[in-house]
């Protein structure tokens, strides 16, 4: 059965503090804050990428159901963000929680805040795993490869392992 309203894919992240909690109190937040989680990954545990001399990363992706535009979603996402306590001090610093738009319908969204497909999605093992798993044929609407096939080709060569959390 399909919900009305938009299907978005975001991405969530965390590598401080009680991780595995982190995600879970997000995808709370956002099922309350923006719309009812579809469908969850399971949690992947990853080395940091980009800043590499930090703590793992547990990272997981949800599809919701929202009535929000792209910009609305990415607005609630960056209060979501900042109610769990974020600090943006540094790119690809430690976080408590860190939340992307991946994909929102098929919507090609170019502003200068917010680019939708997430612009790196393809090259991050951490986000295509856990949408192989959701999503393995959703095609993305700017490459248009299949997520199968962006994983297969993604230069990422860090792994993302599932963890077996309840």
């Amino acid at each position: 059965m399909h919900q009305p309203g938009h299907i978005v894919f975001i991405s969530t992240g965390s590598n401080v503090g009680a991780k595995a909690a982190n995600l879970r109190k997000a995808a709370l937040l956002i099922s309350t804050q923006i719309g009812p989680v579809v469908q969850k990954s399971a949690m992947y545990k990853t080395a940091a990428w980009g800043m590499e001399n930090q703590a793992a990363f547990y990272n997981q992706v949800l599809q919701i159901s929202t009535l929000l535009s792209p910009t609305q979603t990415m607005e609630k996402l960056l209060e979501i963000e900042l109610q769990m306590g974020r600090k943006r001090m540094e790119k690809w610093g430690p976080r408590m929680i860190d939340l992307d738009i991946l994909f929102f319908d098929n919507e090609i969204v170019n502003e200068p805040h917010l680019v939708v497909p997430h612009p790196q999605l393809q090259n991050r093992n951490f986000v295509l795993k856990p949408l192989l798993e959701l999503v393995p044929n959703k095609i993305h609407p700017v490459l248009n490869l299949t997520i199968s096939k962006l994983f297969e080709i993604c230069p990422d060569n860090l792994p993302a392992k599932a963890l077996k959390l309840s």
